[in-house]
C-alpha cells in the first residue's frame, strides 16, 4: 500500500470529501493506488481511463479545439478533465494526467512532460513536471506526482 495513498484516503475521509480521476497518462494508477487502501470506497467515486482525445472530448468535455490546437499533453486539457470528471462523477475533488511519457514525443512535448490538474469548488489549476527516465518510471512518478497534489489539497480543504 501506498503511503501517500493511505494520507489521501485519511484526509478526504476527515474533510468528507469524494474523489474521482480522470487518467490520460497513468491509465488508472492513481485511482488503483487509492483503491489499495482500506476504506478508500468511502471517498474514491471513481474515475476514468481518457487515453484517447476522443474520450477526453466525449466523455470528459475536454474542449476538442483545445484539443486540436494545443494537442492532449497541456495544463488547460488537464484542467478540464480535472473538471470534467468532477462533473461526471459528482466529486468534491477531480485530478487528472496527461502527459508524454515516451518513448517519442507527444503533441511536441517532449517525453517526460506531464501536467497534472485538480478540480474543486473554489476553483481548477495544474502543475507541470518534467520526469526522467523510461516510460514505466515517468508514469509512476506521475502518479505519486498527482497523490501528492490531491493530498495538499484535501489536507489544505
Amino acid at each position: 500500500m501506498n503511503s501517500t495513498a493511505a494520507r489521501v484516503v485519511a484526509a478526504a475521509a476527515a474533510s468528507g470529501k469524494r474523489v474521482a480521476c480522470a487518467e490520460s497518462l497513468t491509465a488508472g494508477m492513481v485511482a488503483a493506488e487509492i483503491a489499495t487502501v482500506p476504506g478508500a470506497s468511502a471517498v474514491l467515486q471513481g474515475g476514468v481511463v481518457a487515453y484517447q482525445n476522443e474520450v477526453k472530448a466525449g466523455v470528459l468535455g475536454v474542449s476538442e479545439e483545445l484539443l486540436a490546437t494545443a494537442g492532449s499533453v497541456d495544463a488547460h486539457v488537464a484542467e478540464q478533465m480535472a473538471s470534467g470528471v468532477r462533473r461526471l462523477l459528482g466529486t468534491d475533488v477531480g485530478v487528472s494526467t496527461t502527459g508524454a511519457a515516451g518513448p517519442e514525443p507527444h503533441d511536441g512535448q517532449p517525453v517526460g512532460t506531464v501536467f497534472i490538474g485538480i478540480a474543486t469548488a473554489s476553483g481548477v489549476r495544474s502543475q507541470r513536471f518534467r520526469f526522467a527516465g523510461e516510460r514505466d518510471s515517468i508514469r509512476r512518478q506521475a502518479c505519486t506526482a498527482a497523490l501528492d497534489l490531491l493530498e495538499a489539497e484535501l489536507v489544505s480543504a
